[in-house]
Order: structure tokens, then sequence, then C-alpha cells
């Protein structure tokens, strides 16, 4: 029997009253054909062409997708590293799940992190500028389809604009380790079909953005891996993520094959994908690049130097380069925040 997918709407937190009821058939046969591709006519990319870029973050990457350009995403791990993107002047940040789940835990991409400590992160960033369109990690939904439409509605509650759900296991791990496993096709593509039904009955419609990511190029080749995305395409997913990609010549296939559907390569260094520079990406067709650990990365190496120091030394004022804490606090919006209390009528920070 071909898997069946039966959602219905029972609680205002995930779905909008009345009631939804649908049946999604995820393996053709005989008796039981293919259902036609989704399409919903509000979300097309023709319609986020002109006017001016929204302040509404989910929005403002679909203009960001249907205009031309690659989209840069550099992967964020804290508020600090947040700040920093935000100020070098980054139009997009990238929530990475390895990131967080070694900042928030200090832990590996080992499936460690749950939903609560992804939307937690993912609160925090998006409060720090929400017109900011980021895109966050979703692992594998962390659960069947009920959770996954949980966490769409929880990551659109919490500000983000888009997020990625792949095709591990539910033990999953970071994708450019060894020894990956993934599910079949028929329970991907309802994971998809699941955060797209929750995205569709958010209040009011909503342009948060689904990301389709598939794993299974080092576990089952590149040709199931775009057979996946393609099957993804169909079920809803805005943007194709293929993970661990090793060639340009593979990269390239796989934007024209999956064309028009827009096309995200994580380049991590060190890991399975060639250091990609975004103009790399760019020239191959790639419309998103992310940068996975970014932040994370040089944050050990500079924090083991300025550890290594103290020890040494026993002061940190190398460490510091200069920067007292007014500097710091400056990059962590205290100008900003002096104003607000200025200008509401305080006075508690006048002299600060």
């Amino acid at each position: 029997m071909s898997p069946v997918l039966n959602v219905t709407a029972t609680t205002t937190e995930l779905w909008n009253p009345p009631a939804i009821t649908e049946v999604w058939n995820t393996k053709a046969d005989a008796r039981n054909p293919a259902p036609p591709p989704y399409y919903n006519s509000r979300l097309e990319p023709r319609n986020y062409l002109n006017g001016p870029l929204s302040t509404n973050p989910a929005t403002r990457l679909r203009q960001m997708l249907a205009r031309p350009g690659i989209i840069v995403a550099p992967g964020i791990c804290d508020g600090i590293s947040a700040r920093c993107a935000i100020e070098a002047g980054f139009d997009c940040l990238y929530q990475s799940g390895a990131a967080t789940t070694a900042s928030r835990l200090g832990q590996p991409d080992l499936a460690i992190a749950t939903l609560n400590d992804f939307v937690g992160a993912a609160e925090m960033v998006c409060g720090l500028d929400p017109t900011m369109p980021i895109i966050a990690d979703a692992d594998t939904g962390f659960g069947g389809p009920t959770m996954i439409a949980r966490t769409v509605t929880k990551y659109a509650r919490a500000g983000v604009a888009g997020l990625h759900i792949e095709d591990q296991v539910q033990t999953k791990r970071c994708g450019h380790l060894l020894g990956k496993q993934v599910v079949s096709r028929e329970e991907f593509v309802t994971r998809i079909r699941a955060a797209v039904l929750a995205r569709d009955s958010i209040t009011g419609g909503s342009d948060f953005v689904i990301i389709g990511r598939t794993d299974s190029a080092q576990v089952l080749g590149m040709d199931e891996a775009i057979a996946r995305l393609k099957l993804a395409a169909d079920a809803g997913a805005d943007v194709c993520f293929i993970e661990g990609v090793k060639t340009q010549q593979l990269l390239e296939l796989t934007v024209k094959t999956l064309a028009p559907k827009p096309v995200l390569v994580n380049v991590i260094s060190g890991g399975l994908t060639p250091s990609f520079t975004s103009k790399d990406a760019e020239a191959m067709g790639a419309k998103i690049i992310i940068f996975s650990l970014a932040s994370c990365v040089p944050m050990v190496h500079a924090v083991r130097a300025a550890m290594k120091s103290l020890k040494e030394t026993g002061t940190d004022f190398s460490s510091a380069q200069g920067m007292g804490p007014r500097e710091f606090f400056e990059v962590m919006g205290l100008c900003e925040a002096v104003y607000l209390d200025s200008k509401a009528g305080g006075s508690a920070f006048v002299s600060i």
C-alpha cells in the first residue's frame, strides 16, 4: 500500500480554522496516480520582482530569490556572530544547526539539539534585526509530519524567513561527515509536504520559504539526489539544497536539471564541497550560498589563542587588541539602546 499522509487540523496553534484535511499519496501506482505538482499562484516568483524590499523577512527573502544576484548567507552561531555579520553588511544570515548545537550546548552535530534549542536561538537572532532574512536549519523536522508542521509554525512565529528539511534519518549527523543514512523517497516527500501544508495554513498567508535538502548524494549517488530534489520541488519546496556536492560539474548539472527551481549550495572549509567562492557559485548558477561554519570555526581559533595567551601571560591585554567594554558593547547595540531609552524619556544611561 502506498504511504499516505493524513493531516487534520485540530488546534489553532498549527492550523487555521476551519479544519483542513489533506490526503497526499507519495507513491504512484495504477490505482493511485501521482498528484499534480504543487502550485500556489500567490507565491509565483514574478510577484516578487518589483517594488522596494519588504520589511517582512520572509517576503524579503522571496524578493531576493526572484531578483538577480546570488544570496550570500554567512553561518552565525550566537548573538555576537550575528551582530558581526550584520555590521559587515550581509543582507541574509544562516542559522547553522551545527553551529547552534556547538554554541548553545557545546556538543557535536549529531542530532543532540532539540526544536526548542533551535527556536530559542532563532528568536534571539531575529530580534536583533526583524527585517533581516534568516534561513535556519531544521534538521529532519524533529519528527513525523505533525511535528514537522509544528516546527514550521514555531520557526515562522520566531521571525525566521525560511528553513531547510533534510532526508537523513532521525539520528542524523553533519552533512559533511561520513556514514550518513537517509530515509526513503516517500518519507522525504512526506516531510516536505507537511512543511508546505503548515506554511500554507498560517493565518493571512505566509511567504515563509521551504527548502528541501538531500544528503543522499554520498549514500545513493547523484542521480538519486537529483531525483529526490525533483520530487521535493513537485511537493512544494521553494528551493533545492544538495548537500556535499563534490565538483563544479556536479553543481552545474544539479542547477541545470532543476531549473528554474533555485539551488542552494553549502560550503564548509575542509568539508565535502570544494571551497567555492560566492562568485564561483553564482557563475555555476547557484542562487544561495551558505557558509555554515564561517563564524564558529574562527571563534574556536580566536578563543583558543586568547585562553592560551591568558594562561601563559596572566593577562588578557594582548587578546583584547585595544577593545574595552564600551567598544565591545557598541558592537552589541549599545548606542541604539541608549538612544531608545533617552527618546522614551529615560535618564538611567545619560552618562554611560
